[in-house]
């Protein structure tokens, strides 16, 4: 889900040469408020303007229809956030927002597929839209909001549950890494059946495009075959013989894959990807650490024996991951970070490192501590987001119950 500036160079071609889009946001005077209270980066100006309600000269609602492309995208709220969110996803998504048409979410309901806290979900979830926030989402460009504050994710996934062949989940990866490590005792329902949840948070949104690692793309081909599915079923001429538009239901979504560089592995292995559930929590370096914790973390990660260092040398994982890093938080390019650092040892690269995580980090530290403060403010942010999602989600869901033969509510 490499840098800012890349994401922006890969993916420009694909988006609306226009400039404005449906986008019912934070009103003007919350979003100077955010701006001006939380140090955030200066924004487009405000302007005022009306969105069309959906049509009703039929049974058939049509979502508000964005002139830019949409993406959607969402983090889970368990666990912390660390780097390898933050440069595969939330950091492109910074750039996105001012292409797309964007929606980013809270994943709450993807949380529960495995054991968790429940006294800290709702804590967790709100912490996350802050980070959100402080690393430069920007709700007058985005909607930001929890995915259980939309009803209509958990209905439309049970629609879709009906028409996805159980062949289909057998085959997901996770689902068999995760079920053979816990064991079936142990694993729910829902860990067999959260890709249908995920189709159903990317086609409810009519999306076009969905920013997505090498570890995702499956879901999200089975979430183009699902689309594919429904539109055949229930699709064209069949949904116009019952009051509907007809053509297709969901969007078939193409991928957004990151540029080569943006994935960030452990600190204790660095042939494993920087994860929340790793059990060590020396293994990566999270959005909200402390310097002291920075420091420590980066001086006790594991490295190699060779002299000087180098990028790209398949013996030497743990370089090539500590170097990108470098790489992606300085901003600098592979060739001045190859010039500043190849004849360097490990402990003047450390230190080299670590101050720079620091420097990037403090300021979203600052940002994300102001924006919890104010309660109320970020209550705003998730009610309005999650008003401006269900307008285009209802919409989605209500032609699906019509298209499935549901007797339609007066």
């Amino acid at each position: 889900m490499g840098g800012t500036g890349t994401v922006v160079s890969q993916f420009l071609n694909l988006s609306s040469s226009s400039s404005s889009s449906y986008s019912p946001r934070l009103s003007c005077a919350a979003s100077t408020l955010l701006h001006s209270r939380f140090s955030l980066p200066s924004i487009r100006s405000c302007t005022s303007s009306a969105t069309a309600a959906p049509s009703t000269s039929s049974d058939t609602l049509t979502p508000p229809t964005p002139l830019k492309k949409r993406v959607v995208s969402g983090v889970q709220p368990t666990g912390s956030i660390h780097l390898g969110n933050y440069f595969g996803a939330i950091k492109n998504w910074v750039a996105l927002q001012n292409i797309y048409d964007t929606l980013f979410f809270i994943v709450d309901l993807h949380a529960i597929t495995l054991p968790y806290e429940a006294q800290q979900l709702s804590k967790a979830s709100k912490s996350t839209a802050a980070i959100y926030l402080a690393c430069g989402v920007d709700p007058s460009k985005a909607s930001v909001f929890v995915q259980s504050h939309v009803r209509a994710h958990v209905e439309l996934m049970w629609l879709l549950s009906s028409a996805t062949p159980i062949g289909w989940l057998n085959k997901m990866i996770q689902f068999k890494e995760k079920s053979r490590k816990a064991g079936d005792e142990e694993v729910g329902v829902a860990l067999l059946t959260y890709p249908v949840l995920m189709a159903s948070d990317i086609l409810l949104y009519q999306s076009d495009f969905v920013p997505v690692g090498e570890d995702q793309k499956q879901h999200l081909e089975l979430t183009r075959d699902l689309a594919e599915r429904v539109n055949y079923l229930y699709g064209g001429r069949k949904w116009k013989k019952l009051g509907g538009r007809g053509g297709a239901i969901f969007k078939v979504p193409e991928p957004l894959i990151p540029p080569a560089g943006a994935r960030i592995m452990s600190l204790t292995d660095g042939l494993s990807k920087m994860s929340k559930s790793a059990p060590s929590d020396q293994s990566r370096i999270n959005m909200l650490d402390p310097k002291d914790l920075i420091a420590n973390k980066i001086k006790r990660c594991k490295t190699d024996a060779y002299p000087g260092l180098e990028f790209d040398n398949p013996e030497r994982p743990e370089c090539n991951n500590l170097l990108s890093i470098y790489q992606l938080i300085s901003g600098k390019t592979k060739e001045e970070v190859v010039q500043e650092c190849q004849n360097m040892n490990w402990g003047t690269f450390k230190t080299l490192l670590t101050d720079a995580l620091i420097d990037h980090l403090h300021p979203i530290q600052v940002r994300y501590d102001k924006i919890m403060s104010d309660s109320s403010y970020l209550d705003e942010v998730l009610a309005e987001g999650a008003r401006n999602a269900s307008e285009i989600a209802d919409a989605t869901v209500n032609n699906v119950y019509q298209a499935m033969g549901f007797l339609g509510r007066r």
